[in-house]
Order: C-alpha cells, then sequence, then structure tokens
C-alpha cells in the first residue's frame, strides 16, 4: 500500500471533546470544505471498547490517507501517533503541553513529545489547528512519487524507532535487575 495513491489527504476518527482544540479542529476542516478532502468520523463521547467492525475502519482510513491529524486529547501524546506510522500516515502533530498527567511539570516545561523530537520523527508539528489549511494546501501539490519516497522514510523511521526503545528497555532492564549480567 506504500506505492499506492491514496483517496483522501487526511484523516481523524477520534472523540470531539466540548472545549478542546478538537473543537477547533473540527471548525478549521469545516472551512473551504476541507472536511470532503478527509476521511473524518468525529463522536462526542469517547467509547471504551473498539469492535472488529470500528478496528476495520479505523484501519482503512489510515491506509487510505496521507496525514492522520493527531489533536491532544487528555494528555499531549497518544496511541493514534503510532498507530498512523505504522500504516505509512504522517502524523501531524499539535505540539502542545496538555494539563493531562504525561509530561506535565513545571520542571519539564519543553516535555511534549520530547522523545520523538528527539528521534528525529519526520512528522508534521503544528502549534495550532490555523497552521491545517496550509500543510493540506502542500500536501494538494506533493506529487505521489514524493508520498512514496516520504511513506518509505516514516515506515523506515518507525522500524528504527521501536528498535532503539526495545534496545533501550532492555538495557534498563538488565541494569536493574541484572546488574553484573555481562551480557552473551
Amino acid at each position: 500500500m506504500l506505492r499506492s495513491p491514496r483517496s483522501y489527504l487526511c484523516n481523524f476518527l477520534g472523540t470531539v471533546y466540548k472545549n478542546s482544540s478538537r473543537e477547533n479542529l473540527m471548525e478549521v476542516l469545516k472551512q473551504d470544505g476541507l472536511d470532503k478532502l478527509c476521511w473524518i468520523a468525529a463522536r462526542e463521547q469517547w467509547q471504551p471498547q473498539e469492535t472488529n467492525e470500528s478496528f476495520r475502519i479505523y484501519q482503512d482510513a489510515l491506509l487510505q490517507s496521507d496525514l492522520t491529524l493527531c489533536p491532544v486529547g487528555v494528555n499531549t501524546e497518544c496511541y493514534r501517533i503510532y498507530e498512523a506510522c505504522s500504516y505509512g500516515s504522517v502524523p501531524v502533530v499539535e505540539d502542545v503541553m496538555t494539563p493531562g498527567n504525561c509530561g506535565n511539570s513545571s520542571i519539564y516545561h519543553s516535555a511534549p513529545l520530547q522523545l520523538l523530537k528527539t528521534m528525529g520523527a519526520p512528522f508534521i508539528f503544528i502549534k495550532n489547528w490555523e497552521e491545517l489549511p496550509a500543510v493540506l494546501e502542500k500536501e494538494k501539490n506533493m506529487s505521489l512519487q514524493e508520498k512514496i519516497q516520504r511513506r518509505k522514510k516514516l515506515i523506515e523511521w518507525y522500524r528504527y524507532f521501536k528498535a532503539q526503545m526495545k534496545h533501550k528497555f532492555i538495557n534498563i532492564l538488565e541494569n536493574s535487575f541484572l546488574p553484573n549480567y555481562k551480557g552473551g
């Protein structure tokens, strides 16, 4: 699926919370009919259980979209970022701190998404959804070949990222629980 044209510029399937940036995202998408270029399935209440059908729809949205919109929720970072990577759909990540518990600290005021930034994630980071129309305009002007190269780069980066995280995790476990272990 990396080489095929995709039907949608972007996707967002998720809950739109009252008075959140997700409401702003929906308003921006409705401007100038941008929502017609994207696969949008918004709901007002979070649903704790995924069904086989809803999971299939979500996978299809990722596979058929060049970009995956990743607005903050309770926390800045969420699973959507990583799922998009695995399907070659570039995350458009809202780069703001949330009042949630992940990384929110007066000591770590630059904490949002720090690991991804340090690892050189090939994402599109935005501070406000008002930036989205320009992102989508640029997207419309990209050739299929450029999109294919970007998808390959994203998939390769994600493979490298997972390997690095696995290596770090194993090192932490070995140093914590097997301090005298030398490997082998």
